[in-house]
């Protein structure tokens, strides 16, 4: 019988630390702020903005919503994201991506400063990930994989694992940290030949292809790790993430679930890099 990598637990563990970190800055007269800035009022998007809020409330850091028309043109989106970009108060910026179609994102990427950019929008932040630096902001979620793993002392040295999606979000960037921590890796994608076996050979499966149940029991060894970052609506209406939960739980010897998983930590892991910029304005 598995273990389930509750990411409530995780979070509750983290959560101490965080509010220590605050009193300490607000000691100092500095108040952690996180600015969203959301274009529209997307479901998914207005979902993950209260449970940011929530978090930044729980733990003590200020939290101010952006809200900008859906109908925005491009000159005037740039001139509100430079405003809160240059905004003092604000250790930390979080851009809901994607953006409504019309608009690009790339002149903020470039834009933002990479001290306030906590969810590693900009490619400087990419940039120093895939070189093994500290400095800098991961992605939240690549990172609460990270946090999750060590939480389980889940040691990374020398396994195998197989990564099943290649995103900038979360495949990529964890390669990379993972990496770092000494495992080897293969990165594998929906266009994968033969991903049975590629998946089968590893000490540890990362699912983030964004496809529901996509992982099935037949895909795991016995006793291997499957971390489950997929957030998807099964054919019930419920969440589900991209691993068949049920049955792979059956022969892995630690599992994460959807929900209360993964993204159960990435508020937690936003809410630290906020507080980290924080100390560093203080600096």
């Amino acid at each position: 019988m598995s273990t389930v990598m509750l990411g409530t637990e995780v979070a509750k563990t983290m959560k101490e630390e965080l509010i220590r970190d605050v009193e300490l800055l607000k000691g100092k007269g500095i108040h952690p702020c996180l600015a969203i800035i959301r274009v529209g009022a997307r479901g998914d998007d207005l979902a993950y903005e209260r449970s940011a809020k929530k978090r930044m409330e729980m733990v003590g850091i200020d939290c101010k919503v952006v809200e900008l028309p859906k109908t925005i043109s491009q000159e005037n989106f740039e001139r509100a994201f430079a405003e809160v970009n240059d905004d003092p108060k604000v250790d930390g910026i979080l851009l809901f991506r994607p953006l409504p179609e019309g608009l690009d994102e790339e002149p903020v990427k470039l834009m933002i400063h990479p001290e306030k950019d906590v969810d590693c929008m900009s490619p400087f932040n990419s940039a120093r990930i895939f070189l093994g630096e500290n400095e800098g902001h991961a992605p939240c979620t690549a990172q609460a994989v990270m946090e999750m793993l060590r939480h389980f002392h889940i040691d990374l040295t020398g396994k195998k694992v197989t990564i099943v999606g290649r995103s900038m979000v979360v495949g990529k960037p964890l390669a990379m940290m993972m990496l770092k921590d000494h495992a080897t890796i293969t990165v594998c994608h929906t266009r994968t030949k033969d991903l049975k076996e590629e998946c089968r050979n590893a000490d540890i499966v990362v699912a983030c292809a964004g496809k529901a149940k996509f992982i099935t029991a037949d895909m795991i060894k016995e006793g291997a790790v499957v971390v489950d970052v997929g957030i998807n609506i099964d054919e019930n209406g419920n969440m589900c993430g991209d691993v068949d939960y049920e049955k792979v739980k059956e022969k892995a010897s630690y599992i994460s679930p959807v929900p209360k998983g993964v993204g159960s930590v990435t508020t937690s892991v936003l809410a630290s890099h906020v507080i980290r910029s924080a100390k560093n304005r203080t600096e």
